[in-house]
């Protein structure tokens, strides 16, 4: 289903404000036979540079969601530092007039905005009671999104600090690496679609084209490795390297699964063939999208698997020599590939801007009218921030890591065949199974019904989805019962915590 909200047609129609009042300018001057290309040139660099920005600062939420999530799995607060904290301060304590070392004069317009800020948004009281742990919270305890402006300040402490290049690392390389890591990195963010009118660009092979960046960033990992002439490094570039082969190949195969069955390598045609379709692919292919969410995952080099970084024994791994903003830029470049994975997983199995049950939603007397209302790009960041939190920041804090030489059986012993599978599920699924008659109009809200079966609406993707399901279930209960069933441990007590009394027991 087309988006309401067509951002590329109003800029790029030859026939909207934007390109006809450009041409409008160009009459009568020098450049008006190339009115037509240069508004056309105009309005693609406005659509690409407002869709790459409202992806870019999106992410923001992500370091916001683990920040959070994570202490609260850990029974505690975590990050605190909101907006309101440059004119409040923290715990009573402020930075002072900070606002008098900005350069270019902004110092003192920006100080009298603080102070107004403090005057009329401050604390109403020193001696109020907060209802946080951090005194001074100002509007009485409340914030807005407590924490979220930390990222900000965190990475303007990246800006300044000093970078450092090894005496004898191969300065070139050293310098080289980070770049190619993000560069390539950011050109994912590219070929993402938030809905089917908010899109930097839209090309035949844009499945291919988003794999092919993936696999640029390992080749600079590799060299920013070997170049910081640092064993530990080194060692942490040759895992990467290692682990990014393992994978890269199920990833692949996982991803020509999903051609296969939607009928295409374009991202957007594969997000609309899972609606006229009827059913999303993750209940057509549940195998399908466990293993990209797992090659995803050591794609990124995440927990559990992270041995290229590896802190325990590696110092930082790959990173080790690494400082001030090129760390920055490293760092950013990891949850950049995490939130670009976020996102392929929600256009590749989970219908990318439709909203779950959109058929059944659509069919209801009022609510069904107010569908075609709700704007494409919030729901495809709802469920990529969703993907983030339920499956990324739960399995780094959940899991532990695992061994280099078990990370490498588990990707080509395990997953490659199991790839191998699915493509030939996802063949006889689109040759046997598919009903080309029941897709539906790709403006149709209700969708289609393209797999349903023996006269019963959706057979096969509720079938698939049982199956599955039952055999994720015996797999995890597959242990053998004759050995000792005590949980693995790291720190065993005997006693309750609390009832041990320092240095004499």
């Amino acid at each position: 289903m087309d988006d309401k909200y067509d951002l590329v047609g109003f800029f790029l129609d030859k026939e909207g404000l934007l390109r006809s009042g450009v041409i409008g300018l160009l009459e009568g001057t020098p450049l008006e036979e190339s009115a037509g290309s240069l508004s056309f040139a105009l309005a693609t660099f406005a659509v690409v540079n407002i869709v790459f920005l409202m992806l870019f600062f999106s992410q923001f939420a992500i370091l916001w969601i683990e920040r959070k999530a994570v202490a609260r799995m850990q029974d505690r607060y975590g990050a605190t530092t909101a907006l309101r904290s440059l004119w409040v301060g923290e715990n009573g304590v402020t930075a002072g007039e900070w606002w008098n070392m900005l350069p270019f004069g902004l110092g003192k317009p920006i100080g009298i905005v603080n102070k107004w800020l403090n005057k009329n948004f401050g604390n109403r009281d020193e001696n109020f009671a907060t209802v946080d742990r951090v005194n001074n919270r100002s509007w009485m305890g409340k914030t807005i999104l407590p924490g979220f402006f930390q990222n900000v300040a965190d990475g303007m402490k990246f800006l300044v600090k000093e970078h450092m290049v090894p005496q004898r690392a191969d300065r070139l390389i050293f310098e080289v690496s980070p770049f190619l890591i993000v560069s390539s990195t950011l050109l994912i963010l590219g070929m993402i679609p938030l809905s089917s009118g908010i899109y930097a660009t839209n090309p035949d092979l844009s499945i291919l084209y988003a794999i092919a960046i993936f696999g640029i960033a390992p080749i600079g990992v590799f060299f920013a490795g070997w170049s910081s002439n640092n064993k530990y490094t080194l060692i942490g570039g040759i895992r990467s390297a290692a682990q990014l082969t393992a994978y890269e190949i199920p990833l692949l195969l996982t991803l020509l699964s999903v051609a296969i069955l939607s009928g295409t390598f374009n991202i957007i045609e594969s997000i609309h063939f899972q609606h006229s379709a009827g059913a999303w692919n993750i209940f057509l292919m549940p195998l399908g999208g466990a293993l990209f969410l797992i090659t995803m995952i050591a794609e990124v080099e995440r927990v559990p698997f992270d041995m290229p970084e590896a802190e325990a024994e590696l110092v930082e791994g790959w990173w080790t020599e690494y400082g001030g903003m090129r760390f920055g830029m490293l760092f950013m470049a990891e949850y950049i590939r995490t939130y670009a994975a976020c996102f392929l997983f929600t256009h590749f199995f989970l219908g990318g801007w439709h909203l779950p049950f959109q058929g059944t939603i659509a069919s209801l007397p009022v609510v069904g009218e107010a569908v075609p209302l709700v704007p494409g790009a919030i729901v495809t960041l709802v469920k990529a921030w969703l993907v983030f939190l339920i499956v990324f920041v739960w399995a780094r804090f959940a899991l532990a890591r695992i061994r280099t030489d078990q990370i490498l059986e588990f990707g080509w012993r395990m997953l490659l065949p199991l790839a191998v599978l699915q493509v030939v599920l996802a063949l006889v699924y689109r040759l046997y199974f598919f009903s080309p008659a029941g897709m539906s109009a790709q403006n149709d809200p209700a969708g289609g019904a393209a797999w349903d079966a023996f006269g019963i609406p959706f057979f096969v993707p509720i079938m698939t989805t049982f199956f599955w399901l039952a055999v994720f279930f015996i797999y995890l209960n597959d242990e053998d019962k004759s050995v000792n069933q005590e949980r693995m441990f790291h720190v065993h007590t005997d006693k309750p915590a609390g009832t041990v009394s320092p240095g004499q027991e």
